[in-house]
């Protein structure tokens, strides 16, 4: 029996994984019946900050973590295809239809027992997938620090705001994706170097709710917008507001753009691109109503800041999500100090399969590091003195052994990591 605590992205994966390896899993989930900060509601995989998948494109890092996840039968990769909603060459979902998708599939399978009880303590004795973050609950946290002796476990990020669809002026916002790179998907709202300007100021100086109790460390991949806008006042144009590739033909070019990316199978709702932020919820009404096109602008769902969880896990894990100190226990998701949906996804799926060969054969098979997959287990793994959450990114792969074209070497990556994996399965499975 494994015993898995939390049904997120990486817990979903690895008992879908273990099940169909005919192992027996009890899942773990304390939601609905002690809910977190950001969750919503008590389904499985839930989506906090976005239904943004990231890049379909094979040549982009998470776009070949997703090409590695379907070769092994991922069930966050099916659920993302059931699920899928417009979004140019990136992949997005109806968060709903994604997560009753996910569920319907665990909770009918034979060898998955679903438990709805908060996990508080560890057995290091027991066979268990710690799948608890983002957002362990504190009394799990607490059991976590004081078995690894660890002082500190917490970062933050920011959830962006939601949109109603009925409430954006079309006769302003235009359809079109960036460089026309797929379906005309996104919503885009186009200001004037003025508007701009007052946008910026009305920013800088809105008001930010307090954070109490936990260090102010924040992960730059999810930083808040207004904070982004403290480091200069043309930071956001090189960031969510970046006009380029999304002019109008036969209109002024825009001098900043603010985008919207559907976010439900029925194009109701519209999550603002790269918004996340912590303002207060009057400010955040007042600076997004001055978003040309969001003038009227009904928020369905604002940003919010919460904590997240994860281990140093360097010193923690090794390259197979597994406790060097413990050896029944593994981590997954982003308490093992993965950041992303998909990352977190793919680490639940490869400690599935570090648990189901330990338990078969005694001993670890780690992916190979030309793999996507296994060079992010590699990264959480590697001493480092200043570890972080990462994204899936070329900078964690290996460099290629031959001479090669720039332009080329993204591809050779992938056609490198797909053939390593391929060899890996023959072995493994």
């Amino acid at each position: 029996m494994i015993k898995i605590i939390g049904a997120g992205l990486a817990g979903s994966e690895a008992a879908w994984y273990l099940a169909n390896q005919g192992l027996n899993v009890k899942l773990y989930e304390m939601r609905p019946l002690k809910m977190t900060p950001a969750h919503q509601t008590g389904r499985f995989a839930e989506l906090v900050c976005s239904n943004s998948l990231r890049s379909n494109d094979i040549h982009n890092a998470v776009g070949l973590l997703k090409e590695e996840m379907r070769m092994l039968n991922s069930l966050i990769m099916q659920a993302a295809h059931d699920a899928e909603v417009p979004a140019g060459s990136s992949l997005a979902v109806d968060r709903e239809l994604f997560s009753s998708f996910i569920e319907d599939k665990l909770k009918n399978h034979p060898n998955i027992e679903v438990i709805y009880d908060e996990v508080t303590s560890l057995n290091p004795d027991e066979m268990t997938l710690i799948c608890a973050g983002p957002l362990a609950s504190d009394a799990l946290s607490s059991s976590i620090q004081n078995l690894f002796h660890l002082d500190h476990l917490h970062f933050f990020d920011a959830i962006a705001p939601i949109i109603d669809a009925k409430s954006i002026n079309m006769d302003i916002a235009y359809l079109k994706s960036r460089y026309d790179k797929g379906e005309a998907a996104y919503i885009n709202c186009p200001m004037t170097e003025s508007e701009y300007q007052a946008f910026y100021d009305a920013v800088i100086s809105a008001k930010k709710v307090e954070i109490k109790g936990f260090e102010h460390n924040v992960f730059e991949g999810c930083m808040p917008f207004e904070e982004m806008a403290e480091r200069g006042r043309d930071t956001l144009l090189y960031g969510p507001m970046k006009p380029v590739g999304l002019w109008q033909e036969g209109k002024p070019r825009p001098y900043a753009v603010v985008q919207l990316r559907q976010d439900d199978a029925s194009k109701s709702m519209y999550n603002i691109v790269g918004f996340q932020t912590h303002l207060t919820w009057d400010e955040q009404k007042k600076v997004i109503r001055m978003i040309p096109g969001l003038e009227n602008a009904e928020i369905l769902r604002y940003g919010v800041m919460h904590r997240n969880t994860y281990l140093e896990s360097p010193k923690l894990l090794n390259n197979s999500y597994q406790s060097k100190t413990y050896p029944n226990l593994f981590f997954a998701g982003q308490i093992s100090g993965v950041e992303g949906y998909v990352e977190s996804a793919a680490s639940g799926l490869n400690a599935a399969i570090q648990i189901a060969y330990f338990i078969k054969n005694q001993t670890l098979k780690p992916l190979p590091d030309l793999t996507m997959m296994g060079a992010m287990a590699k990264y959480i793994s590697t001493e480092n003195q200043s570890f972080v959450p990462m994204n899936a990114n070329w900078g964690l792969i290996p460099q290629l052994e031959f001479k090669h074209k720039k332009k080329s070497r993204k591809e050779f990556y992938a056609e490198r990591a797909i053939e390593a994996l391929k060899s890996y399965l023959e072995e493994v499975i």
